[in-house]
């Protein structure tokens, strides 16, 4: 078979089973990487009637070695690495190793950067998001709403490149601060392209409403989260409530919290439509935080520092240390062994995109071909997480 659906890569007369790839448009986020599954069906075919009786997620190496690559860099470069394994949640991994590093120094952003950082975690979270809905949107069939979404994307986009000079890797996080404050206007931008969301959510909430193919399939129960550590809006459409901007808070995020700014969207019945939902939930939760945000920034003074005074070469303490963030894919941890040189001993990566891919060797069992690919257009794994 090789359609819209996808392609079989090989195949074992013997045991009935076949190697098959997602075909995907090139916008999807889902469709980049080095993953493929190996499947059975009650027919034996990979048709797409065929209901699959067993599946084995296959991960593929890319010869990344993002881990050794952190170990050979000192504490300021790898910052150039950190941004680079999830490239859809790209600042929160970036800021992640920072507060990691700032962890271990016993050092604090100063108040403007640590406002910086929240707000454009959530401008992340939103152009993920976004990009994520709209493309799936496309794919099941409605150009319109994927026109409407990516227009919006679009201009988020364009304004992240202009604060950060880059349209996917920001580098604006070093250990201490940020790199650089926002340009003059730039928040008032920012405020006025957010003003269209509440219509192009209203276009998504009423597509991802309806029945559309794959809607209830890819149910993934709470106790299979568990099990495998699914984290973000994929352990949260099923019921988990885990959020590390609630549960173990960081940056801006306790005093949005307190006034009621930041919440939670958890979902219950763990299938492609509630995961698609609770992406676009969040969206609005994402608008209202980066709003608040840019509130508090207009009220500070740009005179104030963004970032903390380092020696050049920064040496971490002897010891372990462990930061996470909530990235837009889900929980994204930095391990770092440091012998008290100026680049560590030991990194070690804690990708979302992981753990989730194992989980749906659980899910596509018992589900028709023709329904694997709207879940895992539901899915939130990226290639970068899965082959570090």
């Amino acid at each position: 078979m090789n359609d819209a659906m996808g392609v079989v890569l090989d195949e074992d007369p013997l045991t009935g089973s076949f190697i098959w790839q997602p075909t995907f448009g090139l916008e999807h986020p889902a469709g980049h990487g080095p993953i493929t599954f190996i499947l059975t069906t009650d027919s034996g075919q990979p048709q797409p009637d065929a209901t699959i009786t067993s599946a084995v997620v296959r991960v593929h190496l890319a010869h990344r070695g993002a881990e050794k690559l952190f170990e050979s860099r000192d504490y300021r470069q790898m910052m150039m690495l950190g941004d680079r394994h999830d490239w859809n949640s790209s600042f929160g991994s970036e800021l992640g190793l920072a507060l990691t590093i700032e962890q271990a120094l016993g050092i604090t952003a100063p108040e403007r950067a640590t406002w910086l950082r929240t707000l454009m975690a959530e401008l992340n979270r939103a152009i993920h998001h976004l990009r994520w809905l709209g493309s799936t949107a496309g794919e099941l069939g409605s150009v319109e709403v994927q026109t409407q979404t990516a227009g919006l994307r679009e201009q988020l986009v364009e304004l992240h490149e202009s604060y950060s000079g880059g349209r996917l890797h920001p580098m604006l996080v070093q250990p201490g601060g940020m790199r650089l404050d926002v340009p003059d206007g730039w928040l008032d931008q920012l405020i006025g392209a957010l003003e269209q969301l509440p219509t192009v959510q209203q276009s998504l909430n009423e597509f991802f409403s309806s029945d559309f193919v794959g809607a209830s399939d890819g149910q993934l129960s709470l106790e299979d989260v568990k099990e495998f550590g699914v984290s973000g809006p994929t352990a949260r459409a099923s019921g988990l409530e885990l959020d590390l901007r609630f549960d173990d808070s960081y940056c801006s995020y306790p005093e949005l919290i307190d006034n009621r700014i930041l919440n939670r969207t958890v979902g219950t019945s763990g299938d492609n439509q509630a995961r698609f939902q609770t992406l676009v939930g969040e969206l609005d939760t994402s608008a209202n935080c980066i709003t608040a945000c840019a509130d508090r920034l207009n009220s500070m003074s740009t005179e104030e520092p963004i970032s903390v005074k380092l020696p050049r070469s920064i040496r971490l303490p002897h010891g372990s240390f462990y930061g996470w963030t909530e990235n837009p894919t889900g929980i994204n941890g930095w391990f770092i062994t440091s012998t008290g040189g100026p680049t560590p001993y030991r990194v070690k990566l804690r990708t979302a995109s992981f753990n989730n891919a194992q989980a749906l060797e659980k899910v596509l069992i018992g589900m028709p071909m023709s329904q694997l690919k709207s879940t895992l257009m539901s899915w939130q794994i990226t290639s970068g997480d899965l082959a570090k």
